[in-house]
């Protein structure tokens, strides 16, 4: 029997959704598009094209993995994130739209000509610094990441993008190494979800995501409480930054780059209304009177 593009989505779909997966519609079709390799387009206008035997077992396997709880992302290699498409592997957290917070943010705080300088702690797969990069042209960064292997990832999709003239990437703990001052944004989506409670997460999580990217400690702030002081340190007078937060700690993380001398210290909450983003500035410089 043939196996038409409509005919394998529904099928797909169905198969989903008997597995138990959240998305079982938006899930098929990723799987589809590159096991077939067809557009979202070509599912919609074509959709009696017939897939070859092997595109077929290459669906076949994409559905058991997913069925398994292994990420859409690890599957198929990739996903989209705010405006650009990104390489996943399992060394990376898998970005979420919840982090495109700190994107909107840092956006909103540089005009599209201006030229500033950024850090990405904990960069991963890129996807903030890259992101931004992207729509800001005369802008420059420097992800830093204690994984070899997530950067390596965060390389190749800067080159993907064409962005690696204006990316610089490097091992590192933290700012361990960088200079005072030297930075007009910093952002992070350091680890923060407390030891104890990643065994509760979902498997997609809890058994194909990074440990090292989750686990936050016994109460989910070690990271905060080793950045606060040293993201002040490495910003510039006036400078902004953007941290992901549980949405449970904003009152603590709050607390930590207040006392670390932090500004304008406010939470920024997710689509989903959650507390997500805690960002606030370094106190100018004070003008002699």
């Amino acid at each position: 029997m043939t196996l038409t593009l409509v005919k394998a989505w529904n099928g797909a779909k169905e198969r989903l959704k008997e597995a138990g997966i959240d998305q079982p519609a938006i899930d098929a079709r990723l799987m589809l598009e590159v096991a077939a390799g067809v557009s979202r387009t070509d599912i919609i206008t074509d959709p009696y094209r017939e897939l070859t035997a092997e595109q077929v077992a290459t669906l076949d396997d994409y559905l058991e993995r997913r069925a398994r709880r292994e990420p859409v992302s690890h599957i198929i290699g990739r996903k989209g994130f705010w405006k650009i498409l990104l390489s996943v592997t399992k060394d990376v957290l898998t970005p979420r739209p919840e982090t495109e917070v700190i994107v909107d943010e840092v956006l909103k705080a540089f005009p599209e000509t201006m030229a500033f300088n950024m850090l990405d702690l904990g960069v991963g797969s890129g996807s903030m610094l890259l992101a931004i990069l992207a729509e800001r042209p005369a802008a420059k960064g420097l992800g830093i990441d204690i994984s070899e292997e997530a950067l390596a990832v965060a390389r190749e999709n800067a080159a993907n993008l064409d962005l690696d003239g204006r990316v610089a990437l490097m091992r590192g703990d933290w700012t361990t190494g960088l200079g005072d001052a030297s930075f007009d944004v910093v952002v992070s989506n350091p680890p923060y979800i407390p030891t104890a409670h990643i065994d509760t997460l979902e498997p997609e999580v809890r058994d194909h995501e990074p440990r090292l990217a989750l686990d936050g400690g016994a109460d989910g702030l070690t990271a905060y409480r080793a950045l606060a002081p040293e993201v002040l340190r490495v910003l510039k007078p006036g400078g902004l930054f953007c941290v992901e937060i549980g949405f449970d700690q904003s009152a603590d993380v709050e607390i930590l780059f207040k006392a670390a001398g932090a500004q304008n210290v406010r939470t920024v909450k997710d689509l989903s209304t959650h507390d997500r983003v805690v960002t606030g500035f370094k106190n100018p410089l004070e003008t002699p009177a």
